[in-house]
């Protein structure tokens, strides 16, 4: 009888974290750690096993729960965390595959409500600097190009909206102050993401001139610090109905929907070609201090709920579909760290 990969990376001595992820219940996990972590050829038949049930997996199928025929889930596309924008980073991160048709449908309704007249007007340019929420049109620019959907006129459109509001700094930002003219970590990193995709598909050159730009603006702050004074950066304050929220940059969580984290960064900056900038070295290392004895990284910390506070239900904001593990350990927070830990040559490959 065959050994299965997590059998053959126990006995070698590799990777335990690498082990731990192949040895999953969770489709997507195991195949991910099958392609990117233990480089398992493509015809191979654990591997093929892996990539059809992906779509049956607990956390796909529950993000799918609730969906309605016109591809929306009862609430507005952006509603926290249940509204279909967040479902649909999800399911593309767990590798929904090209074309997949209720994905498909739901990105319909986002496109809807991101290019609205009544939200295309909202964007006002203040002391020459377009103010807005690019993360909103980052994330759904790269679940468009994940799921084959770069071509599409729409699409296009969200791709130069982004080009054209980037700042001089690299970023974007939403702040209406005057005098801000310093690009914002949590709007730019997911808008970085979304121009990295689509460039990727489209071979869009004005998009690969602004991923390059933005993520100039990462490497230059080496991810954390202040790019004036060399300080770890201070987490960006925002704002919820019973409280105000500041979390640490280099805290990891997983998802990150709209927030930044030291670990999401490297992740988007590896997909930029850009993780062997020495600049990244920094972070790389405070990713790779934080992995228990286990093999495996825990989150450190949420600022949004989990379980609803009221009976209504899907009603109520900032209550996450999925619980990924926030008491950990977090399998999506082990295998991005691991992508970034292969990547920067620091596990030995399989």
């Amino acid at each position: 009888m065959s050994k299965s990969a997590a059998e053959m990376v126990i006995e070698s001595g590799m990777d335990l974290g690498v082990a731990r992820l192949l040895q999953s219940q969770d489709p997507s996990v195991r195949y991910f750690a099958l392609t990117e972590l233990a480089g398992r050829v493509q015809d191979s038949p654990e591997l093929e096993r892996s990539r059809k049930i992906i779509q049956r997996g607990p956390r796909f199928q529950k993000l799918l729960t609730g969906q309605r025929p016109d591809g929306g889930f009862g609430v507005h596309p952006y509603q926290k965390w249940t509204g279909a924008h967040w479902r649909l980073v999800s399911l593309v991160e767990l590798g929904a595959p090209t074309g997949f048709r209720p994905a498909i449908k739901a990105t319909n309704l986002v496109l809807e409500w991101l290019l609205g007249e009544a939200h295309i007007s909202n964007v006002p340019k203040i002391n020459g600097l377009y103010r807005r929420c690019a993360s909103q049109e980052g994330n759904a620019l790269a679940v468009c190009s994940r799921l084959g959907m770069a071509e599409d006129i729409r699409v296009g459109r969200l791709a130069e909206s982004l080009i054209k509001w980037q700042w001089p700094d690299g970023g974007w930002n939403c702040d209406r102050r005057e005098e801000a003219r310093h690009s914002s970590f949590n709007e730019s990193l997911s808008t970085l993401w979304g121009l990295v995709e689509y460039s990727h598909a489209t071979g869009n050159k004005r998009a690969r001139e602004s991923t390059d730009k933005a993520a100039e603006f990462f490497l230059k702050h080496k991810i954390f610090r202040s790019c004036k004074t060399g300080e770890v950066r201070q987490p960006e304050t925002f704002h919820s109905k019973a409280r105000r929220v500041a979390h640490s940059f280099t805290e990891l969580h997983y998802p990150l929907y709209w927030h930044y984290d030291i670990l999401q960064a490297l992740i988007i900056l590896n997909r930029a070609g850009k993780l062997e900038d020495p600049r990244t070295a920094e972070a790389i290392d405070l990713v790779e201090s934080k992995r228990g004895e286990d093999g495996l990284w825990r989150p450190q910390g949420y600022y949004w709920s989990l379980k609803r506070k009221t009976r209504a239900k899907l009603a109520v904001s900032n209550v996450e579909v999925v619980d990924w593990g926030r008491k950990g350990p977090n399998e999506m927070i082990t295998l991005n760290a691991l992508r970034v830990l292969k990547a920067a040559r620091r596990i030995k490959p399989i």
